[in-house]
C-alpha cells in the first residue's frame, strides 16, 4: 500500500526529527551531565502530559519494565556515550542495530529459527560496526561503540515489552512509562555525576540548552510517537517501518552540516554496510513476495 503525499511527508518529518535529534542531544550535553539530561527529558515527557493523557490499560509491571529499559537503558547509555565517546552521526547509525537485537529476543521467546536473509542482514551490519570500531578514532571509541550497542539492546528489550502490552496508544504508553524512567536516572546521576555537577549543569545551561531539553520531550517524543503511531494505525507496518532507514541518514547529515562532523570514506562505507543490513532485513520478505507473485 502506497502512502498519499501528505502522509509520506508526515512520516518523513518524523524520521527527520528522530535523526536530527542526535545533534540536539549533543547541544544539550555541552552544559548538562548526560544522566541528568536523561532525567530531565523523561520528566518533561511525564509532566504535564500525565494530567491530560489517560494511563493505558496495561499493567504497572509492564510500564515499569518499559520505563527502565528505555529510560535507564536506552537513553541513559546513549547520552553517556555521546558525552565524548561517539559522534552524533555514528551514534544515530549504530543504535539502529536494535533491529537485530529485537529479532534475536523475539526468536528466543518464540523458538523461531533464524532465516537465511536475516543472517546476511546481520553480517552486513556487523561488518559496518567492526569498521567503526576499527577506524573510529576520536569519532567513536571502543567504549562508545559498546555503550551504544548496550543502548540498542535495551531499546530492543523495550520493544519486546511494548509488544507484550498489546495494542495501546503509544504516546500514552511512553508518557506513563516515564514515571519509572525518572527515579533510576536521577539516582544514577546523583551517584555517578554528583550533586555539585548536577547543580552546576543547571546553573550554566543557557536558553539553547533548555530548548534542546524541551525538544527531547515535545519533538522527539510527543510529536514523533504520536505521528508514528497514527501512521501505523492506518497503514501496514511493512509500508511505514522502512522509512526508519532514513533516521541515520538524517543523523549523519545533520551532524556533518551543523556540527562539522567529517564523513571520510571509512565512515560512509560503514554507513552503507549497516544500512544495507537493515534494508535487507526489512525489505527482503516484501521483495521476495513480489518476485514470486511476478513469476
Amino acid at each position: 500500500m502506497s502512502l498519499p503525499l501528505r502522509h509520506f511527508l508526515l512520516a518523513l518529518a518524523v524520521v527527520a526529527v528522530w535523526g536530527t535529534n542526535f545533534v540536539v542531544i549533543k547541544v544539550a550535553l555541552d552544559h548538562l551531565p548526560p544522566l541528568l539530561l536523561a532525567t530531565l527529558r523523561f520528566t518533561l515527557v511525564l509532566l504535564p502530559m500525565a494530567f491530560f493523557i489517560k494511563r493505558p490499560a496495561v499493567s504497572w509491571k509492564n510500564l515499569a519494565a518499559y520505563g527502565l529499559l528505555i529510560g535507564a537503558g536506552q537513553f541513559g547509555l546513549l547520552f553517556v556515550a555521546m558525552k565524548g565517546h561517539i559522534s552524533p552521526g555514528l551514534a544515530s547509525l549504530v543504535v539502529q542495530t536494535q533491529v537485530f537485537f529485537t529479532i534475536g529476543m523475539a526468536m528466543k521467546i518464540s523458538g523461531e529459527r533464524v532465516k537465511g536473509f536475516q543472517i546476511v542482514a546481520l553480517l552486513l551490519s556487523v561488518a559496518g560496526i567492526v569498521l567503526i570500531a576499527a577506524h573510529g578514532g576520536g569519532a567513536a571509541t571502543p567504549l562508545g561503540v559498546a555503550l551504544i550497542l548496550g543502548a540498542a539492546a535495551s531499546w530492543a528489550g523495550g520493544n519486546i515489552v511494548a509488544r507484550q502490552a498489546g495494542t495501546v496508544n503509544m504516546l500514552a504508553y511512553v508518557v506513563w512509562a516515564s514515571l519509572f524512567s525518572i527515579p533510576p536516572l536521577f539516582l544514577m546521576s546523583l551517584w555517578l555525576e554528583g550533586w555539585p555537577a548536577m547543580v552546576a549543569g543547571v546553573r550554566h545551561a543557557d536558553a539553547l540548552t533548555w530548548a534542546a531539553v524541551a525538544w527531547q520531550a515535545v519533538g522527539n517524543t510527543m510529536f514523533g510517537y504520536a505521528a508514528w503511531g497514527w501512521l501505523l494505525a492506518r497503514y501496514p507496518a511493512a509500508t511505514i517501518t522502512p522509512m526508519a532507514l532514513l533516521v541515520p541518514v538524517f543523523g549523519m547529515g545533520a551532524s556533518a552540516i551543523l556540527l562539522g562532523e567529517s564523513l571520510p570514506l571509512w565512515k560512509l562505507s560503514a554507513a552503507v554496510l549497516v544500512l544495507a543490513g537493515l534494508a535487507v532485513n526489512m525489505l527482503w520478505p516484501k521483495v521476495r513476495v513480489r518476485f514470486l507473485a511476478a513469476t
